[in-house]
């Protein structure tokens, strides 16, 4: 079973199979229902829809960043309605990037489901292979899902606590930011109240994980990447973060195809490192690369 990534073509020959779950989860940050309008007017065969806020996100408090976490019995029970359980090959998909879609593969590894893979190039590239086109709602089978969460996370404690002892210029644990370099450095911030990064982070965008197309890079090509930025450490020592915590989905991902299994996500990331005043930040590329 798929855990990773799936090719369209490899997707298309189980469009029919009941075991398994295609999930939608194209969004735009700046047009939160645009997701849902453009799954509307056409989407793979059998597939259900998931927004990013309201099923794939738990709710915005003042001191959580955009994005928490939802809780654990809040996304079995959701997972449970789009007919996944432990019996179920899931794949997910978005309008290319990969970005929401990680999203959601983490989120099920997060509660202990691994059959679970990201469809390389997302509807893009479904739709550049001519494959079929649905406007057609499609009502799943209910099924239990049975959550187990692991303890694949850090929180902006626990940061803190590694930025005030030294351990985050040390390098362990490894803080890798996904925002692009310009986020990153501070010098373009559009979506958050607060410009630059966590003092100590190292910066790995996650576009750079695919081509000009969308598609993710063969393994080899990313195990090569990501040993550049862990220089000598192990995955373990990396904790993932972003804007979010969407997009650091995507580095994870990255690093399981890489074979460098074992890093963990800051859920919180930039925008509940912000909350509080007293967190310190830096700005400009002296961390980048």
């Amino acid at each position: 079973m798929p855990d990773t990534l799936i090719t369209p073509a490899a997707l298309a020959t189980h469009l029919a199979a009941r075991d398994w779950v295609i999930i939608d989860c194209r969004f735009d940050l700046a047009r939160p229902d645009w997701g849902a309008q453009a799954f509307a007017a056409g989407h793979i065969p059998r597939a259900l829809y998931a927004h990013l806020d309201r099923d794939l996100s738990g709710p915005v408090t003042p001191q959580s960043g955009r994005h928490p976490l939802p809780a654990v019995a809040t996304l079995a029970a959701s997972l449970g309605r789009f007919g996944i359980d432990r019996t179920v090959q899931v794949v997910a998909y978005d309008q290319g990037s990969g970005a929401f879609a990680a999203r959601l593969w983490w989120l099920l590894r997060w509660l202990g489901h691994t059959s679970v893979a990201v469809l390389d190039g997302g509807f893009a590239a479904w739709e550049r292979a001519g494959l079929p086109v649905s406007n057609e709602a499609f009502t799943p089978t209910a099924r239990r899902f049975e959550a187990h969460a692991n303890g694949a996370l850090s929180s902006s404690a626990e940061v803190a606590a590694a930025l005030a002892s030294g351990a985050l210029a040390r390098g362990a644990p490894l803080l890798v930011d996904a925002r692009s370099a310009d986020r990153f450095a501070g010098e373009n911030e559009t979506i958050d109240a607060v410009a630059g990064h966590i003092p100590g982070a190292r910066n790995h965008p996650f576009a750079t994980n695919q081509d000009a197309q969308g598609r993710w890079l063969p393994a080899a090509q990313l195990r090569a990447a990501w040993q550049a930025t862990l220089a000598g450490r192990s995955p373990q020592q990396l904790i993932a973060m972003c804007g979010s915590g969407v997009t650091a989905c995507h580095n994870l991902l990255a690093l399981e195809v890489a074979g460098l299994s074992g890093a963990r996500l800051y859920a919180g990331s930039w925008s509940e490192w912000i909350r509080d005043p007293a967190h310190a930040i830096a700005r400009g590329r002296e961390s980048a690369g």
